[in-house]
């Protein structure tokens, strides 16, 4: 293959990872990025694929390679996380890797040789954090289809008002309880900080849990570990001692992971620190609260906050000792309540907030609602890259869907639910 043939199938590889559920910035990083994880052939294949979750049968229909081929080439990009194989009912079901969640994490998720690890590290970190222009593609001001979501710690949520509701969903013992199979790797942001020398934390590496099919996905493939439920639980009671975040997959059923998140390692933490973003997670039903009356002006609530949602300002009218007292920026709050495990007065504590969070209900809803935002949905409606009727439907439907109305009405209110029925139905 020569020159320019590798710089087209590089070229035509990240158009189709722009084409998923997360979008990327098409920058020189980006495809160094490309270039070290993918070989030509990898990356060849990729490029025939259909862009939607796919059989095998129908891989090797639309690729027009033999059976043996695909195979073989599905294997090597599975142990590489580079395209995803789900076991359901007995079948396996392939899917490309977005960049997030995917290609970054499986790729500092792997302990084998095959990968320079310290290289990558420094890759992701620049192409991610070096400027906004990744996030900015993928979190625009008003999207609200989050990869994750935050959940609440129970224990620093106010009870003496009477009966407070917490969804099953929202609470981390529930979706552990209901997993019929655990997984825990090494935590992506960790590994990577940690190649970097950025990580400032104590906190082990081996966080990274998953449930389900995507820790089955995770063991199979040597990402992970299986973990039983009790360890499990062991992980959950750690993460609160250490006042890590809980953020889990954006649904409400079946949830595929959950995150134990510190502020010096996470890069969604630093991308909401650096850039200012704050719809990068979507928020728990809650939000901190201060009582002014308990509160001592000690500051530890402001240092336990991840994204730097709680100032210290000074007021010489205050209560406190230190005549300074925390004021919490509700724009940027989370709703995590590891402010008020840390408390050691109480004074501030999580309160119902007065707009519930709308989660999606499963894993199609919330990459359906995400391709509606990153204008990307065409492709998983019509997912053939080789059918000349599919092109000419992505071509429409992409500029319809282009259409600021069309893209509103799509994700909120009656339409947006009659619409992903349809889809769901087929």
């Amino acid at each position: 293959m020569g020159h320019i043939a590798v710089k087209d199938v590089y070229e035509k590889l990240g158009n189709k990872i722009d084409s998923l559920s997360t979008r990327v910035a098409l920058n020189k990083t980006f495809y160094e990025i490309l270039k070290e994880l993918y070989t030509e052939k990898e990356a060849d294949f990729i490029c025939r694929m259909p862009y939607g979750f796919s059989s095998l049968k129908k891989i090797v229909k639309v690729a027009k390679f033999s059976e043996a081929a695909v195979k073989e080439r599905l294997a090597s990009l599975c142990s590489k996380g580079l395209v995803m194989d789900i076991l359901s009912r007995g079948k396996f079901y392939y899917m490309l890797s977005p960049m997030v969640v995917g290609i970054f994490e499986f790729t500092m998720m792997r302990t084998d040789d095959k990968v320079d690890s310290k290289k990558m590290a420094s890759l992701f970190h620049r192409y991610m954090l070096g400027d906004d222009e990744f996030f900015a593609k993928n979190f625009k001001s008003g999207d609200k289809a989050a990869i994750m979501r935050t959940l609440p710690y129970e224990e620093a949520i106010k009870k003496n008002d009477g009966y407070v509701e917490i969804l099953s969903y929202e609470k981390a013992k529930d979706i552990i309880e209901q997993a019929k199979k655990i997984s825990v790797g090494l935590c992506s942001c960790r590994h990577e900080k940690l190649h970097l020398d950025k990580k400032e934390c104590d906190i082990p590496l081996d966080t990274c849990t998953s449930f389900n099919k995507s820790a089955d996905f995770l063991i199979r493939n040597n990402f992970a570990k299986e973990l039983s439920k009790s360890g499990m639980l062991e992980k959950l009671a750690q993460s609160k001692e250490a006042g890590l975040v809980l953020n889990a997959d954006n649904v409400q059923k079946s949830v595929n992971y959950l995150c134990h998140c510190c502020k010096c390692c996470c890069n969604l933490f630093l991308a909401i620190n650096k850039h200012g973003i704050t719809n990068i997670i979507m928020t728990s039903n809650f939000i901190a609260q201060i009582d002014p009356s308990s509160c001592v002006g000690c500051g530890l609530c402001a240092d336990a906050c991840p994204v730097n949602a709680i100032s210290m300002i000074e007021d010489k009218n205050s209560n406190a000792k230190k005549d300074r007292r925390p004021k919490i920026d509700k724009k940027f709050c989370l709703g995590c309540g590891v402010c008020g495990l840390k408390c050691k007065t109480e004074a501030i504590k999580l309160i119902p907030r007065k707009q519930r969070v709308i989660t999606p209900e499963d894993a199609l809803e919330k990459t359906l609602l995400q391709c509606i935002e990153r204008e990307t949905l065409q492709y998983q409606l019509f997912d053939d890259p080789n059918r000349i009727t599919h092109k000419f439907a992505r071509t429409f439907v992409g500029a319809f869907l282009r259409l600021s109305p069309v893209k509103r009405a799509l994700v909120s209110g009656r339409l947006k639910s009659a619409f992903l029925n349809f889809v769901k139905k087929g």
